[in-house]
């Protein structure tokens, strides 16, 4: 039997009321729309570096 895997619906339960209580009912979705930006900015970087054909591009900040 593994020591560790996959957390179950009890263990996630668990996390999401710490989470709660640490950040507070206002402040996670905000995390969580922080978050999907960020994965969805990496998804796009690594679509146009696959059409590009090699690394991207630097692009500098204004």
């Amino acid at each position: 039997m593994p020591l560790f895997g996959m957390p179950g619906g009890q263990e996630l339960l668990i996390i999401a009321l710490i989470l709660l209580v640490l950040f507070g009912g206002t402040r996670i979705p905000s995390l969580m729309r922080g978050m999907g930006q960020g994965i969805r900015e990496f998804r796009k970087e690594l679509r146009s570096g696959d059409r590009e054909g090699g690394e991207p591009e630097e692009k500098e900040k204004d």
